[in-house]
């Protein structure tokens, strides 16, 4: 009997083939006492560990392809600068000449304090971050233990052609997976933001997280079915389900080899719709993948990388230098620079060293709050974004506003250094758009009155999501309740929509849903005109709006809104994402 087992959706595809379950938990240790004899000596030891481990991690990504997202290759070397930071390398060792522990009890001590840190902050992006540290520590871990990596790169060496289920896996295990030709990959533990799923999507493998207790319902070698976009896995699947998803798969295929030759297509819908798309961006590489995937543009660049793993906030010339050589790279196409948009618990990064803890970080002094909190910081990204302009088509967008008198801030903030500049005689564009960032419920119900004042708006469904159904999407106990079709998130999007056409400016989307294909007919239905999306899903986009008619869009999309039952939403959606036989794998 076919057993169905729901996870979540991590990224699209379907697969069928072989399961083979793996253990990736925390090594087991032992903890003992040195003598002041054996202190030296045991340093020694954790020092060659070091030296193991980032010679492990430069050897995986020297097997990460050239033509890989640069996001990807960025996971390695975050954990290749943490065996630099002082938090994994000092510290341990100072715990061992104090406390004369051993190397793996000195090394968990610290990994437990780091980990309490980073438990501690309401900031998503933050908190997942204390994943990077237990896997750098549980490389260091094994390599104490004397396990053998060549015995794990020869395991995952043979999984290829297999669904691999595991507890968890790290980056450097995801990478090596790929690069062996693995399936599908399954975790128990997990949510859309963990590392598994975002270098999932980037290395294009179909994924399932947070499928928990998996493992006990599985024996290796079983063929099971895999279905990322749904995420469900599929256990002793009958002869017809494995036709229909053979045949699934057959689609899925003929329809990846459609959109290679979009590249260079305009993007316009089947009823003659010009619409705009252009890519996410947060390091200079992604530039030439989202150039030739044919992106219009940049509609957000992240300027938090910046600031992040450094001691000090970087200063206006070494901003400017980063933001000309990007506008330059983009060769006249426009770009959108969002302001620094970083969590409260600036400590960690270098930028408010001794701030006083917030009892909840992702409601606290954040974003455009922390920015005019802290003009000293604000003000010369300004400068820099500003200084840019004159190298080619800028736009200013702020983040994480809430009212009116933010804005007002802001923009008086800008003039003050445009004065400045002028004064100066320095170049820059003095049209500059500045855009409004609607990621905030009270900013979405209000969107008529921030149109007003600004020259385009851009919805962040990411945080407006969370914050309208009161749920953290990387708490594995509730992400479940994450659902961009929730008809208040709708309500909002179409708000935002509706006041920047009363406005007369663009609305443009550069969260997650975005990049969905699952949402783009609906997105089309309800009036988004611009688009923005991880550049591993530009092509998707650009294949679904090409096939997409508005007339007949827009009508399903009435229902939708109206409509209460989740699961009749669902049934609408997947009939609007079936018209004409397309395909939102």
């Amino acid at each position: 009997m076919t057993v169905l087992l729901q996870g979540i959706g991590a990224a699209k595809g379907v697969a069928i083939a072989p399961v083979r379950t793996i253990e990736r938990g925390q090594p087991e240790i032992r903890e003992y006492e040195l003598t002041p004899k054996q202190v030296r000596s045991e340093l020694a030891r954790f020092r060659r560990a070091l030296k193991a481990a980032r010679a492990e991690l430069k050897h995986v990504k020297n097997k990460i392809p050239n033509d890989t997202a640069t996001d990807v290759a960025a996971f390695i070397d975050t954990h290749l600068l943490m065996l630099k930071d002082s938090a994994l390398t000092s510290v341990p060792m100072e715990i061992i000449k104090e406390r004369r522990c051993n190397a793996e009890w000195a090394l968990r001590l610290q990994r437990d304090a780091v980990v309490s840190v980073f438990d501690a902050m309401d900031d998503e992006y933050l908190r997942t971050r204390k994943d990077d540290v237990d896997h750098v520590v549980n490389r260091m871990l094994r390599i104490l233990l004397q396990r053998d990596q060549n015995e794990d790169d020869q395991l995952i060496s043979h999984l290829s052609g297999c669904i691999v289920v595991a507890d968890d896996l790290t980056p450097a295990d995801t990478v090596l997976m790929q690069h062996h030709g693995v399936a599908a990959v399954v975790t128990e533990f997990g949510g859309p933001l963990s590392h598994t799923a975002i270098l999932a999507r980037s290395l294009r493998i179909p994924a399932i997280v947070g499928l928990h207790a998996a493992r006990q319902y599985l024996r290796d070698d079983e063929v099971v079915i895999v279905d990322g976009r749904q995420g469900v896995m599929l256990v002793d699947p009958s002869r017809a389900i494995l036709g229909s998803f053979k045949r699934k798969q057959k689609e899925i295929e003929r329809f990846r080899i459609e959109r290679q030759k979009l590249r260079r297509a305009r993007v316009m819908t089947s009823d003659g719709e010009r619409i705009g798309l252009q890519a996410n961006v947060e390091l200079p590489g992604d530039i030439q993948t989202s150039t030739s995937a044919g992106a219009d543009g940049v509609g957000l660049y992240r300027t938090e990388f910046l600031f992040m793993n450094r001691p000090e906030p970087p200063d206006e010339e070494e901003q400017f230098d980063t933001y000309r050589h990007l506008v330059r790279a983009l060769k006249g196409a426009p770009v959108t620079i969002r302001t620094l948009d970083l969590g409260a618990d600036k400590q960690v990064d270098g930028v408010r060293p001794g701030a006083p803890a917030s009892t909840n970080p992702a409601l606290g002094m954040r974003a455009v709050r922390l920015c005019l909190k802290e003009p000293e910081l604000f003000t010369p990204q300004i400068r820099a974004i500003m200084r840019a302009s004159a190298h080619g088509p800028v736009r200013m967008m702020i983040p994480m506003l809430s009212n009116i008198q933010e804005l007002h801030q802001v923009l008086a903030l800008v003039k003050q250094c445009g004065n400045q500049l002028l004064t100066a005689g320095v170049d820059f564009d003095e049209s500059m758009p500045i855009g409004a960032m609607i990621e905030v419920p009270a900013a979405a119900l209000c969107a008529d009155l921030f149109a007003r004042h600004v020259d385009f708006m851009s919805i962040g469904t990411n945080d407006l999501i969370q914050y309208t159904i009161a749920i953290d999407r990387i708490d594995d106990e509730v992400n479940y309740l994450y659902d961009p079709l929730h008809p208040a998130v709708l309500k909002l999007i179409h708000n935002t929509i509706r006041a920047g056409y009363k406005a007369g400016i663009p609305v443009a989307m550069c969260g997650e849903m975005a990049g969905d294909g699952s949402y783009t007919r609906l997105l089309l239905g309800m009036g988004l005109k611009e688009f923005s999306v991880h550049p591993n899903a530009l092509l998707e986009v650009k294949q679904i709006i090409n096939q997409s008619h508005i007339g007949k869009v827009r009508k399903l999309t009435a229902r939708i809104m109206r409509t209460a039952k989740p699961s009749n939403r669902a049934a609408l959606l997947d009939e609007m994402n079936n018209m004409d036989g397309s395909n939102s794998y």
